[in-house]
């Protein structure tokens, strides 16, 4: 986990979101520190992709407030690489038409300088943007262990390795914080354990902050400096993984049932 940081990257006041009759967020509060690890966990139907969907713009709430860099953000989903957020996928969303190197590459295309003009007719703008791509989505991919396979095809890679260009992908958006939607979901063991590696060392080698969204609770428990439990939509618990790990609402939450009933 990663050592203690001053500032907030992102914050979320008393978000309500209601689809109808159903309430699927309450009142929900919670703050991400710069250069932080945070987790969001819960029971499915807790609420936590309706969470994620707010920060990403795909849900509007129906109260509060979304801040990022303590700024009020109304995000929308294709304006979140140019504010410094970048989303993985709950699976690996590459395309399938596009080798590895390309689909990493066009993580990075809101950061081109050239615009259509010169891209349609070859001019030295567009060629220079796509070196610069192309050299940025490299170092990626080398520095999470898959070079290799930059020309490969989506459909020919181990699903594992699937991932880790889907996490390229967003990482070469340089967000300031990056959101990842069950990065652990398919994933083995072994692979878990890499991967748990890869995220904590994020907001020092990427400099950005994390928030994930994840079932597999030994990766949350080792990667994350803060956690926040929903439960039917609300905040039942919040704090280091020791806290949460020894808070009773958090048993019942998952159980059910109260501890030692």
């Amino acid at each position: 986990m990663t050592p203690q940081h001053t500032g907030t990257v992102l914050e979320l006041r008393g978000i309500g979101v209601s689809f109808g009759g159903l309430v699927a967020l309450e009142d929900v509060s919670m703050t991400a520190a710069t250069g932080t690890v945070v987790g969001v966990i819960g029971p499915n139907g807790a609420g936590k992709t309706t969470l994620f969907n707010v920060v990403c713009g795909f849900v509007e709430p129906n109260t509060g407030d979304v801040l990022f860099e303590q700024r009020p953000l109304r995000p929308r989903p294709h304006q979140l690489a140019g504010k410094g957020i970048a989303r993985t996928l709950q699976g690996v969303g590459l395309f399938r038409g596009l080798t590895v190197l390309e689909n990493v590459m066009a993580g990075a295309t809101h950061t081109a300088r050239a615009g259509l003009v010169s891209a349609l007719f070859g001019l030295p703008r567009s060629d220079r943007d796509e070196r610069r791509l192309r050299d940025e989505a490299m170092t990626v991919l080398d520095g999470l262990g898959i070079a290799d396979h930059a020309q490969a095809w989506p459909g020919t890679l181990p699903y594992a390795v699937g991932k880790r260009v889907a996490l390229a992908r967003a990482l070469v958006a340089r967000p300031r914080l990056l959101l990842l939607d069950e990065p652990a979901g398919g994933l083995g063991g072994d692979d878990v354990e890499e991967l748990a590696a890869l995220i904590v060392d994020l907001p020092n080698r990427s400099n950005c902050s994390v928030m994930l969204v994840e079932h597999h609770m030994d990766l949350v428990m080792k990667v994350c400096d803060q956690i926040v439990v929903l439960d039917f939509g609300r905040v039942v618990a919040a704090g280091t993984p020791a806290q949460v790990r020894d808070n009773p609402a958090v048993a019942e939450a998952y159980l059910g049932a109260e501890v030692g009933s």
